[in-house]
């Protein structure tokens, strides 16, 4: 039987569609649960006054995010195996491309999870030192496995095209992106809708990206950043301020994770702090303001991450997070139009 044969611009969209309702329907079951296992968010004594109001307020919604992207994503495995359903690329769709993506997802957002049941139930979550070591060695594997997958020996440099890059050098510094994305979604998860919508323009940067790559060919990254998308709208449903639920760190710190994946594996991961521009102004200015206490012993800053420097500003939140977004926005086609105005030298490295 020959299976019904589908674009891939019509599972973009199918996929997108898919996971905004499904996690739409199963947010609420999900946030009575967590609210009855007494998963409220900790505030930081040491954050804004305004916060202290969220209190209580059920976390670890990125839990059900990446239960979302994992069972879409082995439900079309399936379609796909058993020939139900047919589109251009490889014959499964948990390939070379969207595995390392799915496993980083998943492992570092249990971390995070982790991390949210403790600091739920004590106050207190996985120790800094601990989770950074962790959030290392996940990141070592991934990157091994994409440098070996693709035997990778070169990374593609806007305007420059391709350098060479030995494994040795390749290893630790894909590595290194993977924890300071990761880091850095976190970091900025501090105002409701903030993350969110900013991965929301992010995945979107990489997902036209992947769509358009020829060599290799990846239809089915791009589809996966479309679930996510998708998930991650129909979570903000429900963060939209006032918040019913937060991302918590199972998703911020897993989400990021998967997005430097896709950019390493779609070749363009020096597009990344352009396109990710909000994550790194907000984790520059967290270390600009340590860095200056330290030195100086006083705030070069009202308050660190950036977004609570605007809210002792006088900025309502609202704006903030809106005003981040369109920055956010921006920067997504920014690095987007860099990809396709480099295209000529930009050919992924991945052949």
């Amino acid at each position: 039987m020959t299976g019904i044969n589908i674009t891939v611009g019509a599972l973009l969209l199918i996929g997108s569609l898919a996971a905004f309702f499904v996690t739409v329907v199963l947010f609420p079951f999900f946030i009575r649960a967590v609210r009855e296992l007494g998963m409220g968010k900790r505030i930081r004594v040491d954050g804004p006054q305004s916060h202290y109001s969220k209190e209580g307020t059920p976390t670890m919604g990125g839990l059900l995010i990446i239960l979302v992207v994992g069972g879409l994503a082995l439900v079309l495995e399936l379609l796909r195996r058993s020939g139900v359903a047919e589109w251009g690329g490889p014959g499964s769709f948990i390939d070379a491309g969207t595995f390392a993506p799915l496993a980083t997802l998943a492992l570092v957002g249990f971390l995070g999870t982790a991390d949210d049941w403790l600091n739920a139930r004590t106050g207190d979550g996985i120790r800094a030192r601990h989770k950074l070591f962790w959030q290392i060695i996940v990141a070592i594997v991934i990157a091994y496995q994409v440098w070996d997958t693709y035997a990778i020996r070169n990374i593609a440099v806007p305007f420059l095209g391709l350098v060479a890059i030995d494994w040795w050098l390749y290893i630790p510094f894909a590595a290194f992106a993977i924890v300071a994305t990761s880091n850095a979604v976190n970091i900025t998860d501090g105002l409701d809708g903030l993350a969110g919508g900013l991965l929301v323009f992010a995945f979107i940067g990489f997902m036209v990206i992947a769509a358009l790559n020829t060599r290799p060919v990846q239809p089915n990254l791009a589809i996966l950043c479309a679930i996510i998308i998708g998930a991650l709208l129909g979570f903000l449903w429900f963060n939209s301020h006032p918040a019913q639920v937060f991302m918590g760190d199972s998703g911020a710190l897993g989400l990021g994770a998967a997005l430097a994946v896709v950019a390493l594996i779609t070749g363009q991961v020096m597009l990344l702090p352009v396109i990710g521009l909000m994550f790194v102004l907000e984790t520059v200015q967290d270390i600009a303001q340590i860095v200056w206490i330290r030195w100086k012993g006083r705030r070069l800053f009202r308050m660190a991450p950036l977004h609570h420097h605007f809210e002792l500003a006088g900025w309502p939140e609202e704006k903030i997070t809106i005003r981040f977004w369109i920055v956010g926005a921006l920067s997504a086609l920014i690095g987007v139009a860099f990809y396709l105005g480099t295209r000529a030298t930009l050919t992924t490295p991945l052949q």
